[in-house]
């Protein structure tokens, strides 16, 4: 018996009509048979006893006495049942409600025999010894992707006819650790829950108790006692954590998991609706991993049970919300099955597939499908996967589908896939563009939500937002704006809209909508998520005049610039875009310089993440450019001039190119440029000289070209080395690169030694290609600095022969 679990029945009137249970971990009496009913009353009427002696002790005054003189210890020296306790193994447990007959068959001194026997066991435990490890790891377990995991062992099926079970699935399969590199999109997620055990035992809902009783009859049952006792359990409201973490505390999850490897139909469909339940829990769900649960339920996926299929592949869609576990589905072959879940409308292996009955199974099994695709699609290497399994041309036809509920998971797992370039041009070759934009005047808010969100993720590229636009899908996006009760429909929406006003056709046709109006009506009492879509749409329709014209009418510019003063790193781009915008329209500018929001513009370049910076310094060129007494105003700023040159230490490529741009409007006014000059502006342009980007050799450039026009600041570049560089942007393809350096050359040929260094460089024969460029700014640059260097060559030669 191991030490496990036995039952006593004593006839009335001794210790009378009384069901002894005991274990390790106690004894208590229950109020014995119904005669009526004829069942036993399982229930606890009574008095715990810690063990059967201490039962004893107390019923019959003979057995004290014999104990006394025998000086017998039931459990012998504690130290030695503790060492013998932890040395057994989970396999060598023995689930004995199998055969509670048993102990009614044995005589008095046989039962006495066997309790001599008995050893302390850690009773009932579950096993998931990996989790608590995994638990610590899982970070960094999770970085290195895909691993090489190897099959969990496999143990014999559990018998149904009365025999014990195995439990060898409560240890964990072994793992080696990663080899290869998992380039993966997804973050892990962050679901790191306590252990809810409950201390001490106390507090805790009979449920509970109730639930752990019947998975110790599970672990023993008959087919039938299994069958009824998985039903009875599904009685309790499973979404409770008390109930999920009762099955796992009892070993309930191995027994689950255990069944899915019978061969009875009806205990793999009772144990898949409750893992389906349970497996919403963290905690489970990666207990479930560490089990080797999902092998399992990916080769359940193969059965021609429909059932089956779609239990196994809603469990999978909940068990793979973590990293391991989608690595671990793909890497047992269950992405390619799950993508042939997908294809019924082809399956010809049922005679009477045209059935409504088999058809509306069919369509369950897709979106089952599809549910459990979704989960896995977090994982880079898992789009690869679904698309290499053929799964785009499956999505794009349930796409056309009439059921909603199958829609919604598609559209989920084409919304995942779209962040990837790849699925972003098959999706336009498969025309899914127009089904999205078809469903977004669905009536299913949800369906609504994630085809606005799929048009978010692929209107990256100009083909997909001008598809968007053929296919009629502006306007139910604007539509839909004016409805705010549904935040996470909103905020789809506003996004898509954002991602679509990149195209000036589309903002013509938003403006034709009223959409800009509406949009500025939610800058105002809107979660995060929400506003940083709002502002940056309304910065993309800010680049036409008309629509800034409309924002101020509308009352705009104030939410904008109360915005300046958020954390959100997102939010904080998005605004400053949006603000510089619209500071170019000298009326609105009036307004931002009233409401202080330059200053919190400048503030802005202290924060700590580079995008902020650039982002804060960019839209400081329209406010300067406008203001009506830039040269004041910036003057006013306490250590603005120092904090504005110092930024150009930074390693940031775009923050460089957007202070380079700052300063280059900065130094219009004579007084802040000799300040900048004194703050040692010219060392730390010359320095960013050695330069292949283009976007900051041109601000660069120009920024030099104004920083020319303070005292000796042309001899001063020529010394710190920044000509040489210069002549070499020539070569650039870039038109704006060449009138920018054409420019700085020309103000720095103003100086002879610089005319020599532009001469040995080759200056000459690139620039005289350049005079007759149709850009005359660039024209008229070129032929100054040739002018300068021939100039400086006559009066060379003139010299050298007077």
């Amino acid at each position: 018996m191991h030490g496990e679990i036995c039952y006593l029945i004593v006839k009335p009137h001794d210790c009378d009509s009384i069901c002894l249970t005991c274990s390790t971990a106690g004894i208590f009496v229950n109020g014995g048979i119904d005669n009526e009913a004829e069942e036993i009353d399982y229930e606890r009427h009574s008095e715990i006893y810690k063990d059967l002696v201490t039962f004893l002790r107390e019923k019959s005054a003979k057995f004290s006495e014999n104990m006394s003189k025998q000086q017998h210890s039931f459990f012998g020296d504690k130290k030695k049942g503790k060492k013998k306790s932890t040395s057994v193994t989970e396999k060598e447990e023995v689930c004995t409600l199998s055969k509670p007959s048993l102990a009614l068959e044995k005589s008095p001194s046989e039962k006495r025999r066997t309790l001599k026997k008995l050893e302390p066991v850690l009773k009932w435990t579950c096993p998931v010894t990996q989790e608590k490890k995994n638990s610590a790891k899982e970070s960094q377990d999770e970085k290195s992707t895909p691993s090489i995991t190897e099959k969990p062992k496999s143990t014999s099926p559990p018998t149904l006819a009365g025999k014990p079970q195995s439990l060898s699935r409560c240890k964990s399969s072994v793992k080696i650790e990663d080899l290869v590199s998992e380039s993966s999109s997804e973050s892990e997620e962050d679901e790191e829950q306590p252990d809810h055990r409950q201390e001490g035992q106390t507090d805790l809902p009979s449920e509970y108790w109730q639930i752990q009783k019947l998975v110790k009859y599970l672990k023993g049952g008959n087919q039938t006692a299994t069958v009824i006792a998985l039903c009875s359990m599904r009685d309790f409201n499973l979404t409770l954590e008390t109930c999920q973490l009762a099955i796992r505390d009892v070993g309930g999850l191995e027994v689950l998991i255990n069944l899915l490897d019978t061969d009875e139909v009806k205990c793999k469909i009772g144990s898949l609706k409750i893992l389906k339940e349970i497996s919403h829990n963290s905690q489970i769900r990666r207990a479930i991993v560490d089990l080797g649960g999902l092998p399992i339920m990916v080769k359940i996926l193969d059965s021609p049970d429909k059932n089956l299929k779609c239990l196994a592949a809603e469990t999978i869609a909940n068990v793979a919300n973590f990293r391991r576990a989608r690595r671990t589905v793909r890497q047992h072959g269950g992405i390619k099955k799950l993508v042939e879940l997908l294809d019924y409308a082809q399956s010809k292996t049922d005679p009477m597939h045209h059935h409504c009955l088999y058809e509306t199974k069919d369509v369950e099994v897709a979106r089952c499908g599809a549910l459990a695709l979704w989960s896995c699609s977090k994982s880079h290497i898992n789009k690869e996967a679904i698309r290499k399994a053929g799964g785009i041309p499956l999505l794009a036809r349930l796409l056309k589908s009439s059921h909603q509920n199958m829609l919604i998971p598609v559209v989920g797992t084409l919304q995942e896939c779209a962040s990837e370039e790849r699925y972003r041009a098959a999706i336009k070759a498969e025309r899914i563009i127009e089904n999205l934009v078809k469903n977004l005047s669905s009536e299913n808010e949800v369906l609504q939500e994630h085809c606005a969100m799929a048009i978010y993720q692929c209107a990256e590229d100009k083909e997909t937002r001008d598809l968007v636009r053929q296919h009629g899908g502006l306007k139910p996006l604007a539509t839909l704006l004016n409805n705010t009760d549904n935040k996470e429909r909103l905020a789809a929406v506003t996004g898509a809209i954002w991602k679509c006003a990149i195209c000036k056709e589309n903002v013509t046709k938003f403006r034709e909508y009223k959409a800009i109006e509406t949009l500025v009506g939610l800058l105002t009492d809107q979660p995060e998520e929400v506003l940083v879509n709002v502002v940056g749409a309304l910065g993309e329709c800010c680049q036409e005049h008309e629509n800034r014209v409309i924002i101020r009418k509308c009352g705009g510019i104030q939410p904008l610039v109360n915005l300046l003063v958020g954390t959100n790193q997102a939010l904080l781009v998005n605004v400053t875009k949006a603000v510089g915008a619209c500071a170019a329209e000298p009326e609105n500018m009036m307004i931002i310089d009233r409401l202080d929001g330059v200053r919190l513009l400048w503030s802005l370049l202290k924060n700590p993440h580079p995008d902020v910076k650039a982002s804060a310094a960019w839209a400081l060129c329209p406010c300067i450019e406008n203001a009506k007494d830039a040269g004041e105003m910036v003057r006013s700023f306490v250590g603005g001039l120092e904090l504005v040159v110092n930024l150009l230490k930074s390693e940031n490529k775009e923050v460089l190119a957007s202070v380079c741009a700052a300063i280059t409007n900065i130094a219009k006014d004579q007084e802040n440029l000799a300040v900048i000059t004194d703050h040692g502006v010219v060392p730390l342009l010359s320095k960013l000289a050695n330069t292949n980007n283009d976007k900051l050799r041109w601000h660069l450039a120009e920024a030099i070209s104004r920083c020319c026009m303070w005292g000796r600041n042309r001899i001063a570049f020529g010394e710190h080395k920044a000509v040489a560089p210069l002549v070499r942007y020539l070569k650039s393809k870039d038109t704006n690169v060449h009138r920018a350096t054409a420019q700085a050359l020309y103000q720095l040929s103003e100086d002879a030694n610089n005319c020599i260094t532009m001469h040995e460089n080759g200056a000459v024969r690139l620039l005289l290609d350049m005079v007759g460029s149709p850009d005359e700014v660039l024209q008229e640059a070129a032929a100054g600095c040739i002018s300068n260097i021939r100039r400086l060559a006559l009066a060379t030669e003139k010299a050298k022969y007077s």
